[in-house]
């Protein structure tokens, strides 16, 4: 199995994702990969499925994955039946973290219980 296939499913993801000006390459049996992701958390899917296929160090892969906008970890948009609580446990594994979405978006929302779908709401740094 060639380097390539076995990291197939990272330029699958890549391309899911919309990783901007990507470039795969195949040298001397190490695939090095580059591209720009949105957000770090786009970054962090990447890097998640890079160590699930080649480990936590793995040797036959070089990424270098920049990210384009810094000042937020994601941009999310609300779909039916999701709440701020649950929002943050996607990203972040703490429900109770969602006190800090709220506060990166109180330009949009007034109310921690009333998000609507459709909304764009910043996940931030933390």
């Amino acid at each position: 199995m060639s380097v390539k296939a076995k990291y197939q499913p990272v330029l699958n993801l890549g391309e899911e994702l919309g990783i901007k000006d990507g470039d795969v390459r195949e040298e001397d049996g190490i695939l090095k990969v580059k591209g720009e992701a949105s957000t770090q958390y786009e970054k962090n899917l990447l890097w998640d499925k890079i160590k699930e296929i080649g480990g936590e160090n793995p040797s036959d892969i070089k990424a270098n994955i920049t990210v384009a906008d810094t000042s937020v970890y994601a941009r999310h948009t609300v779909k039916s039946g999701e709440s701020l609580s649950k929002i943050a446990k996607h990203y972040y594994g703490d429900p109770m973290k969602y006190k800090q979405i709220f506060s990166a978006n109180t330009d949009i929302l007034k109310n921690p219980d009333v998000i609507h779908p459709d909304q764009v709401l910043i996940i931030p740094n933390l």
